[in-house]
């Protein structure tokens, strides 16, 4: 099911989604080389609940076996393409750090996530964050009632591609709001003119996920980290976006 959000649910997901965008602004203070990413975690972790929310992330249960998520953020570093788990792993100078947070306020979700550039950064990682954030703004782009889900994800596909990157299958946006994880999920590259048609009132998210090599991905042992398969590295943007009428809304900025 597709739940369709009145006004007065978008406006608490946006003022989730508000939280969450902040809780990044502030995380960005903080990531220096030296810093560890359970360090990273735990600020974030008291940002949330001192603000009245919760970590989405947090106890979270995903499929295949997989222990429950012991972050309240997920933080990849490189050629982790998504979930890496907060713990022992310092940040060093040159990193690419992907920081997800998703904020639980007064039952409401909002999700959203970016990758930061640590000091002296490779031309090649530069380049791979900014075609990673312009996709993604390109997709949101798409986004109005009678489009189709297929155009968000040409605009993507078409764009990263032509740079020499490409865009990974294997994790698509989502559906947002009322649950963590709701239908109808986004891919990230496609067809125009294909899909889902989209009707104002639907809340998902456009995050995403490019790596400098090929698109294919592996999960490491811990039953949650996913890495390129060929560790190249990876970045990913993510918005939660809110389909208005003929046009969109970004609910995820500070």
């Amino acid at each position: 099911m597709i739940y369709l959000k009145n006004t007065q649910q978008i406006d608490k997901i946006r003022r989730s989604g508000q939280l969450a965008s902040r809780c990044l602004d502030l995380i960005e203070t903080h990531l220096k080389p030296g810093i560890t990413t359970a360090e990273l975690d735990k600020i974030i972790a008291v940002f949330i609940k001192k603000n009245g929310a919760k970590a989405a992330t947090l106890g979270y249960k995903g499929g295949g076996g997989a222990p429950p998520f012991p972050g309240s953020s997920c933080i990849s570093i490189n050629d982790q393409v998504v979930h890496g788990i907060p713990g022992p792993m310092t940040i060093k100078d040159g990193d690419l750090v992907k920081i997800d947070v998703t904020t639980i306020l007064d039952g409401f979700f909002g999700d959203t996530a970016r990758t930061f550039m640590v000091g002296q950064v490779p031309k090649v990682g530069v380049e791979l964050c900014q075609a990673t954030q312009k996709s993604m703004m390109l997709g949101i782009e798409q986004v109005k009632a009678g489009a189709r889900l297929g155009d968000i994800g040409h605009a993507i596909q078409t764009y990263v591609e032509a740079k020499g990157f490409s865009v990974v299958r294997a994790f698509v946006g989502h559906g947002v709001g009322i649950k963590f994880h709701e239908l109808p999920n986004v891919p990230h590259h496609g067809s125009p003119g294909t899909g889902y048609r989209l009707k104002s009132g639907m809340v998902f998210t456009i995050e995403p996920m490019i790596n400098a090599g090929n698109y294919e991905v592996e999960y490491l042992n811990d039953g949650w980290t996913v890495v390129t398969a060929d560790g190249s590295l990876s970045a990913q943007f993510e918005h939660t976006v809110a389909v208005v009428g003929s046009s969109y809304e970004i609910l995820t900025l500070s």
